[in-house]
């Protein structure tokens, strides 16, 4: 009824702050008590400075180690990757491509499909540096291309609802209430799409609940449906909010990044895995709602 609407939000909505005695003496005369005034003033005098050193060190440490962030990558001028990537994840991976072509000069052609749609370029043009997958399962149909695979981070399905949870929906069970309209993803081509229908198929609930759009990017702004199963990362439309502990934690995804045996730059490929794995791209990862992968 409402797909159209829904297509046009679903595309707009798609496409942290880290860190955390003194000289006494009741007799004596003026001299020595001057004297002993300007040894505790000598004394209060070292401590400021050593203070104000160790201040010093500490921000030129600080300064070391941010500079150090930058200057561990190499220059990558006049090297290119071709990356596929999930296109869930368009946002923070564009940022955390962009970051890295910035600090290298290598040049990062991302292609954001799902993951049928990579899977069959990948087999077709046998071309390709990454594949950056929305699960494990995913890398199957290609793990003939595939020469390695490392954990990123977690992929977390949520229940999500209007504000103030009007229609007191409080689990996956109670999508199956009347007059509840439900968003999620295609079934069959995108893995959140094919968590919500196990997860509902699971509960039992999942020929009783009212799909009111099964879509490619699923997401839900206020007033176009009571609920929606999508991924966390994706919860940012005014006017909704998470239902906390919806039966949806046994469906958390873990996002691999995995090395194509087709790449044509080992060199930028491996410098980007190492960039992966750095505290700014963690940073871009868990500012957009994700877990880093243990």
């Amino acid at each position: 009824m409402k797909k159209n609407v829904l297509g046009i939000l679903l595309a707009g909505t798609m496409g942290a702050a880290l860190i955390t005695g003194c000289g006494s003496g009741s007799s004596g005369t003026a001299q020595s008590s001057a004297t002993q005034q300007a040894q505790e003033s000598s004394a209060d005098s070292g401590q400021a400075g050593d203070s104000g050193q160790a201040a010093d060190s500490g921000q030129a440490k600080e300064t070391e180690a941010a500079a150090s962030k930058t200057t561990d990558l190499p220059g990558l001028t006049g090297h290119t990757l071709m990356i596929y990537c999930g296109a869930g994840m368009t946002k923070p991976f564009q940022e955390i491509a962009d970051s890295f072509k910035s600090a290298t000069g290598c040049v990062m052609n991302v292609t954001y499909a799902n993951a049928g749609q990579i899977q069959s370029q990948i087999t077709t043009s046998e071309e390709g540096d990454m594949f950056i997958a929305g699960s494990a399962e995913e890398l199957k149909p290609v793990e003939s291309y595939v020469s390695e695979s490392k954990a990123l981070v977690k992929h977390i399905p949520v229940l999500a609802v209007q504000s103030g949870n009007p229609k007191n929906i409080t689990s996956l069970s109670s999508l199956a209430g009347e007059g509840i309209a439900l968003i999620i993803g295609d079934v069959d081509s995108t893995p959140i799409g094919k968590i919500a229908k196990k997860a509902l198929t699971d509960a039992g609930i999942f020929d009783k609940v009212q799909i009111e759009a099964s879509t490619g990017f699923p997401a839900m702004a206020a007033g176009e449906a009571d609920a929606a199963i999508i991924w966390k990362e994706n919860c940012d439309a005014a006017g909704v909010e998470i239902v906390d502990n919806s039966g949806l934690e046994d469906y958390i995804k873990t996002i691999p990044a995995a090395s194509l045996s087709c790449s044509g730059d080992n060199e930028a490929r491996q410098a980007f895995l190492d960039y992966l794995n750095s505290e700014d791209a963690q940073e871009i990862w868990m500012k957009y709602g994700y877990e880093i992968a243990e």
